[in-house]
């Protein structure tokens, strides 16, 4: 199963990926997160930002998740560039396939900027931001989209993702089973 999580830098991707898997991979240990920055810095960083350097880093992600699912793996997913050509692949490959969009207006993730990405491209620092030099492409059907501009806390975005994905529903739901027979048991 591949859980495929996108949305503008700085609309909380990683954050709810490591979210998730705190709180799921004790009673899910065949979760793994695979994270757009981290899968960058693994390969050496040789890729740049632009848009062609952006596809090759996807079709990264999608290789390593295509292997990792084929392992019986659960994937995390948290990768910014979302072509539509690279999503309809995702669909197209993964046979359990959830993608979630992290609906951020552009003003929003300024506004957060935990990378300092908006404002090194503002002082004309920095080119090839998604949503600025390059085009953002919002995902047409995702599963699920999560508006991030009512400010759901963390919780509440990995609930709502948990709610959705069945067989993170049943994690959950061990895990609570666990947490009160513990509670019980003391």
């Amino acid at each position: 199963m591949v859980i495929w999580i996108t949305g503008l830098s700085g609309a909380g991707k990683t954050t709810l990926c490591e979210a998730l898997s705190r709180r799921l991979k004790p009673h899910l240990p065949e979760l793994t997160n695979l994270d757009g920055d981290v899968v960058r810095q693994v390969f050496g960083g040789e890729l740049g930002y632009g848009e062609p350097d952006r596809v090759a880093q996807i079709k990264r992600i999608q290789s390593l998740a295509e292997m990792l699912d084929g392992q019986g793996l659960v994937v995390l997913v948290a990768a910014l560039y979302a072509h539509p050509d690279l999503l309809a692949w995702n669909r197209a490959t993964f046979a359990d396939y959830v993608e979630v969009y992290l609906e951020a207006p552009l003003d929003l993730v300024r506004a957060r900027d935990p990378k300092g990405l908006y404002a090194k491209a503002a002082a004309g620092r920095m080119p090839d931001v998604v949503g600025l030099d390059i085009p953002w492409h919002a995902p047409v059907n995702p599963d699920l989209t999560i508006d991030m501009t009512a400010g759901p806390s963390v919780d509440d975005a990995a609930q709502t993702i948990i709610d959705a994905v069945p067989v993170l529903a049943e994690a959950e739901r061990i895990s609570h089973i666990l947490d009160r027979h513990a509670r019980v048991s003391a």
